[in-house]
């Protein structure tokens, strides 16, 4: 989320694919005392324990009409309700998860989280939210990836040029994530503040602009 930029890039040759294909390598890759923010497509009680069982810890939301029994109110008013919860039942072999639930009112909004950081003092409740929230800056990585520099459409039908095709065009992100934090520190801004389309937009007008000055130099010279 710092970076934006990828961890590990993998490749599925099935195209209906879901993301719990990931989770083996998934677990393989990350150490303990990480956190991972995890989308509803990994939730599932098994893979979840799993992640408890290497000390990988989680933030998710929480899917409706899930089974729980509370157990502690660690904060609890109109805004915040912060607790510890038994989540799930033994049916069909799944395990009971011991997790924090956080639910958090916004306006007329509420959210509703769970993590498996059981310590309000190390992982407040509006942590929880905030950190959650910026999950979807994945999400802003793919539209790039895929909208600005191309990636939606495949130039070829083969494995290898695929394979080709991916890991160019993350390179090319990854310079450009890497321009946009230099444009950044060179302005005084947050990261935030700086739009990658429009700096990969501009860098036609700049190579332009670029060549037009060498050619007059070397006119002048």
């Amino acid at each position: 989320m710092v970076t934006r930029l990828p961890v590990e890039v993998w490749f599925h040759t099935n195209p209906a694919a879901s993301d719990t294909n990931f989770e083996a390598a998934l677990l393989n890759l990350l150490p303990a005392k990480t956190l991972i923010l995890l989308d509803r497509g990994f939730y599932h009680f098994h893979f979840l324990q799993q992640l408890i069982n290497q000390e990988i810890n989680f933030i998710t939301r929480l899917k409706a009409k899930a089974s729980i029994k509370y157990l502690k109110i660690f904060s609890y008013d109109h805004s915040v309700k912060d607790r510890l919860i038994q989540l799930g039942t033994v049916r069909r072999g799944a395990p009971v998860l011991t997790l924090r639930l956080i639910e958090i009112k916004v306006g007329k909004t509420s959210y509703s989280y769970i993590t498996s950081v059981l310590d309000p003092q190390i992982l407040p409740p509006y942590v929880v939210a905030d950190l959650y929230r910026r999950r979807w800056r994945v999400e802003e990585a793919f539209y790039t990836v895929k909208r600005l520099l191309g990636l939606s459409y495949l130039w070829t039908g083969s494995i290898n040029g695929i394979k080709l095709q991916v890991w160019a065009t993350e390179l090319f992100y990854a310079v450009l994530v890497d321009l946009g934090d230099a444009v950044a520190d060179e302005l005084s801004l947050p990261f935030d503040r700086i739009s990658l389309e429009m700096i990969f937009r501009g860098l036609y007008h700049f190579s332009v602009v670029t060549v037009e000055m060498t050619s007059s130099t070397w006119i002048s010279n």
